[in-house]
């Protein structure tokens, strides 16, 4: 599709709030569960300042990914823009990482679903598991309209369920609970929040629908600072409510139980004493869980549609289903691991894509941008005059950013970075 055509077809201007919309709710996920749990140590003050840092860093890097694109055709490709600009090996490496994200994710949300049936049946863990991808894949394996439709109304029940519960628990607030532990000693628990951190603002893959949504860099910019700010807001409103009602202390042992969801949960009600305001939030982790997988499962059952070159018919969506959805239920089934932990691990390959990726791109278009060699792909393409504000500083902190978290990843194993609890 060529530029006319795009033109044509963004006559409208979509508004700024839609494409926030989207971003936010990429951002916002299941993740946030894993989100009082992995900030814990660190606990009010600390672990707001960290997702604030690392909002500012993650759209950053979105920037730079969006500024990558400038020399290149509406409806280019992630993909294609890196085989382009750093060869098909790093490409590959990208694309490698790109899936390891979506399969990791899948194997977590696959894990928990499994637990939170337990715990609220006489189902076990493993068997709701295989009951609950075999269920709700189908939605993935039918159609995207499918999933289109019961994203929708999981967003609507997890929106009014995530409301109702902030609202019960901002009204029972203790300011002791809440800024008691502040202590300057804290902050070394930063380093074990931060991987997490970087997990729940992974929102890259949208980029170039973004661009290719506005026919504008400028305005997809404006869209992501937006969706990226509103999605900081929902995860700082939902830690201090967390926080404000139960202590510090008593995430140590859902911390030693991997931060699974439903040691959270089941944390969270025994701590409340309003039944009702349990059964919300009850509803809305396992919406949360649901639709985060939904979500999850069709962006690597496409990539994998697209990798493998399946037919997008019966058989072919069957193949795409079983390379996407069977082997996180296996390694769920055969090798179940915590929640906080393995998004803790899913952010170690978000940062080769998230962060290392898109500083590398834009060093090489800078580079050529100086040397007067940056071509556009098509001769009839005019590249865009965006650039990523702060220059190559911006540049410089996404990369060691990303370094950071895969350090930490590395480190944190072997028992060189500093864990509440342990």
């Amino acid at each position: 599709m060529n530029l006319s055509s795009d033109t044509t077809l963004n006559q409208t201007k979509p508004s700024l709030c839609s494409g926030a919309s989207i971003v936010a709710c990429v951002c916002i996920g299941a993740g946030m569960l894993g989100l009082p749990t992995a900030g814990a140590g660190s606990w009010t003050i600390w672990s707001s300042l960290t997702l604030i840092v690392t909002m500012l860093i993650m759209t950053a890097s979105g920037c730079l990914l969006l500024e990558s694109f400038k020399s290149y055709p509406f409806r280019s490709s992630f993909s294609t823009v890196t085989r382009d600009l750093l060869g098909p090996r790093i490409a590959t490496v990208n694309n490698l990482a790109v899936y390891f994200v979506g399969a990791i994710l899948l194997y977590a949300y696959t894990t928990s679903s499994g637990l939170i049936i337990e715990q609220y049946t006489s189902v076990n863990a493993s068997t709701g598991s295989i009951f609950f991808v075999l269920l709700f894949s189908a939605f993935v394996w039918h159609s995207t309209q499918a999933v289109s439709k019961i994203s929708i109304v999981l967003l609507l029940f997890m929106s009014f369920s995530f409301i109702f519960s902030i609202l019960g628990l901002l009204t029972s607030l203790d300011p002791i609970n809440l800024f008691g532990d502040f202590q300057m000693s804290n902050s070394v628990y930063v380093f074990s929040l931060l991987p997490i951190a970087l997990t729940s603002f992974g929102f890259h893959h949208t980029v170039s629908s973004l661009r290719d949504y506005y026919v504008d860099e400028f305005r997809a910019e404006k869209a992501m600072v937006l969706g990226t700010g509103l999605a900081l807001f929902v995860y700082l409103i939902w830690q201090i409510s967390v926080y404000g009602n139960l202590t510090r202390s008593s995430f140590i042992e859902v911390r030693e139980l991997g931060g699974n969801v439903d040691a959270l949960m089941s944390l969270m009600t025994n701590g409340l004493k309003k039944e009702t305001l349990s059964t919300i939030l009850n509803a809305f982790s396992s919406a949360a869980i649901l639709s985060s997988f939904i979500g999850v499962g069709l962006g690597v059952f496409d990539f994998l549609t697209d990798a493998f070159q399946f037919e997008n018919n019966r058989s072919g969506r069957f193949k795409a289903w079983l390379v996407t959805f069977l082997p996180p239920l296996l390694f769920s089934y055969f090798l179940p691991f915590g929640f906080l932990a393995t998004i803790g691990y899913a952010s170690l390959f978000a940062a080769i894509w998230a962060c290392i990726i898109p500083a590398l791109l834009v060093k090489k278009v800078r580079e050529e941008e100086s040397n007067n060699t940056l071509e556009p792909c098509s001769t009839s393409w005019k590249p865009s005059s965006y650039t990523t504000p702060g220059g190559d500083l911006t540049l410089i902190a996404v990369f060691l950013f990303g370094i950071i978290i895969i350090v930490i990843r590395i480190l944190e194993p072997l028992g060189f970075v500093p864990n509440f609890g342990r």
